[in-house]
């Protein structure tokens, strides 16, 4: 039976770097703007995970960047991360999270189709209901789709097959090489976006707040490569980013005073009941 506990851990604490990530880039992008708050991120991220490197020695295995899963593993993260801040900055932080959480469906869908791992109907239900959890927070209605709850959607996809590719990464390359290409990816695409719209100045605050959100985001980089190469089930591993809905809530109500309405908030108690239950049967598995 395969032990899944690294990838659980791994997997939660990416969860909890990247919402507060997530965060601090929503505030800086307040008063900057977007594209050049994911860029200059980027950037500072790319400083970070280099730091790494030279500490490590995994510089020496910097070549592993020209491989195509990981070169095409860097182009979904900078797809699939801007996409989702455009969205994140349009929308409430716990709505645009509680959409994210369809990671988790997409992910076991994933892994039975590609990855071939067996799921038996418990995690599948669970998995089903905690989906429907998140078309209860997004409310879809005819005429009155809110178009940014389905870009969420849309990045939401392009990320799960980012870390799908995940699990095919060369072993010879590095984590935190893969973590490199990543950063390096947003932000290239961050800043030639910023030098067609223009360059806003910015003030330390806003820098420091980049700085903050960048470490948070190298971080997170390297937990979620830990977890997908950990050898875990992508269909266990995949359910612990509903932890992620209980950060969204408090830091959106305590930051912008963000109160999803009564239907909204019961999705989230489906999204993380389901989540807890699959938690539970894979207690009872092992």
């Amino acid at each position: 039976m395969i032990d899944n506990t690294r990838g659980i851990l791994a997997m939660s604490a990416a969860v909890v770097v990247f919402i507060f990530n997530d965060a601090l880039i929503k505030i800086a992008a307040e008063t900057v703007p977007a594209i050049q708050a994911i860029g200059v991120r980027g950037v500072f991220a790319t400083l970070w995970v280099m730091l790494a490197l030279a500490v490590t020695g995994a510089w020496r295995q910097l070549g592993g960047v020209t491989h195509p899963y990981v070169l095409l593993r860097g182009v979904l993260e900078a797809a699939s991360s801007i996409v989702y801040l455009i969205a994140l900055f349009q929308i409430q932080f716990a709505i645009a999270t509680a959409i994210n959480l369809s990671t988790p469906l997409i992910f076991t869908a994933l892994a039975v189709l590609l990855l071939k791992e067996t799921v038996r109907w418990r995690r599948w239900s669970a998995v089903i209901v905690g989906f429907l959890g998140v078309l209860l927070v997004i409310q879809p209605r005819p005429g009155d789709i809110d178009v940014w709850a389905w870009v969420v959607l849309l990045a939401t996809v392009l990320g799960v097959f980012r870390d799908v590719l995940g699990r095919y990464l060369p072993a010879s390359v590095p984590t935190l090489v893969v973590s490199f290409t990543s950063a390096v990816a947003v932000a290239l695409v961050g800043c030639a976006w910023t030098f067609v719209e223009g360059w806003q100045p910015m003030t330390a605050r806003e820098i420091g707040l980049l700085l903050a959100s960048s470490l948070l985001l190298a971080a997170g980089y390297q937990f979620l490569v830990l977890a997908l190469r950990s050898g875990a089930e992508f269909s266990v591993i995949g359910s612990f980013r509903y932890a992620s809905i209980l950060w969204a809530l408090g830091i959106g109500y305590v930051v912008w005073g963000d109160v999803p309405n009564a239907l909204a908030l019961f999705g989230i108690v489906v999204i993380v009941g389901s989540g807890l239950y699959i938690l539970h049967r894979e207690r009872v598995r092992q």
